[in-house]
């Protein structure tokens, strides 16, 4: 589906397919999506060890910066 993210920063929003998991442990970038949008990221004190469902390790590796965003689907406002 599709929704916008909102820079906090700039307020500049950027329109991206999404996958919404309600069961998801948290919201998630792709680091390469993210870099390309210009996003300010900001380095966690301590990496984030993701896992998919089944329990394997994430490809990607740790998760080691965040993003702040407000995110917008079909008239809601989820503010991070």
């Amino acid at each position: 589906m599709k929704i916008e993210i909102e820079k906090i920063d700039s307020h500049e929003k950027v329109t991206v397919k999404a996958l919404l998991d309600s069961g998801a442990m948290g919201l998630f970038a792709d680091k390469k999506f993210v870099e390309k949008h210009g996003f300010k990221m900001q380095k966690l004190d301590k990496p984030v060890n993701a896992r998919k469902i089944n329990g394997t390790k994430n490809s990607g590796g740790t998760i080691t910066h965040e993003i702040e965003v407000n995110i917008f689907f079909k008239g809601h406002v989820v503010i991070k």
